[in-house]
């Protein structure tokens, strides 16, 4: 046997055995009862709103040196046509599709009502290691070449749990993955170690800005270069888990030069959060930032800038498709035990094409979101595919939703039924930017 196909088999036993180890560790503690609500006090808080100062952040420092910046190489294609998952892929998507149906989907519509997902869910999810899938193994990961892919795989799993809470889980994941795919060596020896260990921090990369018709490279935000960085001023939206985040990706226009990431610590002066109750996501506690003069440092280039918004909008379309294949399972059951006039109304055509259509779309919002997926893990390019897959998604999964609460008829307008509480946060896939990145 070759030293290649040694380290190939070693890798994939070692990233099994710590996905093994992970899953031992939540499912112990999930059966000590997960489903306590959050305390009235925040319930209010995000209903009424609030504005306070950033988060106190633990100390960022650099234990080690890097010698140069840690990077991913892209995944190898088969050169065949081919989406199905690799085995290692199969195992992760197991484990987080069993922490969806019974941590996630059970205390769904109390985090949705309390606008906050629950501390024990968020330290599980944790434990799962999300915010791992894009660190490089030398860094503390538990991967050795690109998987954007998996990440698709993991947002499609949790979503199908509850949207809101999976982009409350995955938010971390999001500074992590850009910090490792276009930090520098000093950013990634400062900043990973803290999401590689037991006490992941909560984190948000945050592109939306408050104003119609936004457009991601067209930013008000605004970096003005200093001697020793950059200074950030201006507003960003729909930032998930704000009040609690300890680090910040913040996009910003760099002077003439155009739209950039940069890296900001809450617990500088000059950031201040404001709660943004919104339609639909209310698990993920969205909120503002305010930045005013706030010190940052720049992560990557302009054209690493244009990745991430690629990138965010795929996890977006991958969350999609978990949201709409739970309508599909709900409303499939519904319609065939729901009688009138003596008989199931799936007999009625209108009804059985209602839900065939629902299949249909899905089935293309996959295929055209994995194969855009498939391309970015092996470093193909992507953008075309991303643009498909947004389109489709945006549209598809909003009809999705639509047709999913037309089927329940006067159930469908209730929360008794979670089919609205899907349809509001599809309706975020088409305004959404950033707070995910596979």
């Amino acid at each position: 046997m070759s030293d290649q196909a040694v380290r190939t088999g070693r890798d994939a036993i070692g990233y099994g055995v710590a996905l093994l180890n992970r899953l031992a560790r939540w499912r112990a503690i999930d059966r000590l009862g997960l489903r306590k609500q959050t305390e009235r006090v925040v319930f209010e808080a995000t209903r009424t709103g609030f504005r306070t100062a950033g988060a106190l952040s633990r100390s960022f420092t650099a234990a080690t040196k890097l010698g140069k910046p840690a990077r991913l190489p892209s995944a190898k294609g088969t050169g065949r046509f081919d989406l199905t998952p690799t085995d290692d892929q199969q195992m992760v998507v197991g484990v987080v599709t069993e922490f969806a149906a019974e941590v996630l989907r059970p205390g769904a519509a109390d985090a949705d009502t309390a606008g906050a997902t629950d501390p024990k869910v968020l330290g599980q999810s944790a434990e799962l290691g999300l915010s791992l899938i894009e660190v490089p193994e030398e860094l503390g990961g538990i991967v050795t070449e690109r998987s954007a892919m998996t990440g698709v795989l993991v947002a499609e799993a949790m979503a199908h749990g509850d949207m809101g809470q999976a982009v409350a889980c995955l938010a971390p994941a999001a500074v992590s993955t850009a910090i490792s795919l276009w930090g520098d060596e000093t950013q990634q020896a400062t900043y990973l170690p803290a999401f590689t260990g037991e006490n992941v921090p909560a984190a948000a990369l945050a592109i939306v800005e408050p104003r119609p018709l936004f457009d991601p490279f067209t930013l008000k935000t605004r970096a003005t270069r200093q001697r020793t960085g950059y200074l950030l001023n201006g507003v960003k939206s729909l930032v998930p888990r704000g009040a609690e985040a300890e680090v910040f990706v913040i996009a910003a226009q760099l002077e003439d030069q155009g739209p950039s990431l940069f890296l900001v610590e809450s617990e500088h002066p000059g950031v201040t959060i404001e709660a943004e109750p919104s339609m639909g996501l209310r698990a993920a506690s969205l909120s503002r930032v305010l930045l005013d003069d706030v010190p940052a440092v720049r992560l990557g280039t302009l054209e690493d800038y244009a990745d991430c918004v690629r990138l965010s909008r795929l996890g977006w379309c991958a969350l999609s498709l978990g949201t709409a294949k739970a309508v599909l399972d709900y409303v499939t059951p519904y319609v065939n035990e729901r009688t009138a006039f003596g008989e199931p109304i799936s007999h009625r055509q209108s009804v059985a094409f209602m839900v065939a259509n629902i299949a249909i779309e899905l089935e293309g919002m996959r295929l055209v979101t994995y194969r855009a997926g498939s391309r970015a893990e092996q470093g193909l390019p992507f953008a075309r595919e991303v643009a498909l897959a947004r389109r489709l998604c945006t549209d598809k999964g909003m009809q999705i939703g639509t047709d999913g609460v037309q089927l329940l008829g006067g159930h469908g307008f209730v929360k008794e039924h979670p089919v609205e509480r899907w349809y509001r946060d599809l309706r975020a896939v088409g305004v959404m930017e950033g707070a995910v990145l596979v």
